[in-house]
């Protein structure tokens, strides 16, 4: 059973223009990818629906992406669309949709979605932070609509994805898990955020200083993370794959080498082996080592155990 790669040439249509998040970034990691495509299973992703989307967003955000795409004004300072940014934004939501319902029919467990834009960053009303659907929050309400009720979320980016965090902040059948630099952007993901209401206790955050390196961050992983998955006991499991937080990246401070964040996917990779994993490309603005990260990661996935 091999792992599935999503993966399109219409993730390179959303330009952005003199942007760390730029095509550049995929056409490194598909290069890259290949030597080893022919060990796994390639797909083209669909283009979610406005209804999927509504899972997390609302018509006024989808609406307001549509419109600025079509004017190809920037969302905010750091956001910026072109005009095919909504489509490809539809692409890259869909691309988790496609992963589950190709997972849920037995096709495999394991899976990476090498696409762009990233998600991570964007609330249910508000694209920000190079993000302009929630990709990952997408796919966990849609993996709840289909069968997998309790949803665990890692999200290894150095920067905390407040938007993944918000959509869940309130609920217990998604448990939110991020290890991040401190004091960088978007300012949140404190340790005291941890949940409101019903969902206090689902939501966990691992601030690492400036500088940290692997041995910092694989404390959290190899002594807090496996406890909390036992604990949550999950249907599936989902990454935020954000490969910023390693050494050689221009927009973070973080020292985690390759090596760190191979070990990082290992272990997400042998916690419940028997459940489903996606992968979501997120950060990683260091082309050359954003498509050694992917690969290490998509490697790992091939050496796991569940691959006899």
């Amino acid at each position: 059973m091999k792992p599935i790669l999503i993966k399109s040439s219409i993730f390179l249509k959303h330009k952005t223009l003199q942007h760390p998040e730029s095509v550049d970034r995929l056409v490194a990691i598909y290069d890259e990818l290949k030597t080893i495509e022919d060990k796994l299973i390639v797909l083209e992703p669909k283009k979610a629906t406005q209804k999927q989307i509504e899972l997390v967003h609302t018509k006024e955000h989808i609406l307001r992406v549509k419109e600025y795409s079509q004017k190809e004004e920037p969302l905010d300072a750091d956001t910026q669309t072109s005009k095919d940014s909504f489509d490809v934004a539809l692409y890259a939501a869909g691309s988790g949709i496609t992963a589950l319902d190709a997972l849920k029919k037995g096709v495999s467990n394991l899976a990476f979605c090498a696409i762009r834009p990233p998600g991570h960053h964007a609330t249910p009303s508000k694209a920000m932070g190079f993000c302009l659907f929630n990709n990952i929050a997408i796919a966990a309400k849609y993996a709840q609509s289909i069968g997998y009720k309790r949803v665990f979320i890692v999200d290894f980016d150095v920067h905390h994805g407040n938007g993944t965090q918000d959509t869940f902040y309130l609920d217990s059948s998604v448990f939110y898990f991020s290890t991040h630099q401190a004091f960088a952007y978007p300012g949140s993901g404190n340790p005291d955020e941890i949940g409101e209401g019903e969902g206090k206790g689902y939501t966990f955050n691992y601030p690492l200083m400036p500088n940290s390196t692997d041995k910092e961050i694989l404390e959290c992983y190899q002594d807090e993370f496996p406890k909390l998955v036992d604990k949550f006991n999950p249907d599936i499991i989902l990454v935020s794959a954000g490969y910023d937080l390693h050494e050689s990246d221009p927009l973070a401070m973080l020292d985690i080498t390759f090596e760190g964040i191979k070990e990082i996917v290992k272990l997400i990779l042998n916690q419940k082996q028997d459940i489903p994993k996606i992968f979501f490309l997120e950060g990683g603005y260091n082309t050359k080592a954003l498509a050694t990260n992917v690969k290490n990661t998509i490697e790992q996935m091939l050496l796991s155990a569940t691959y006899f």
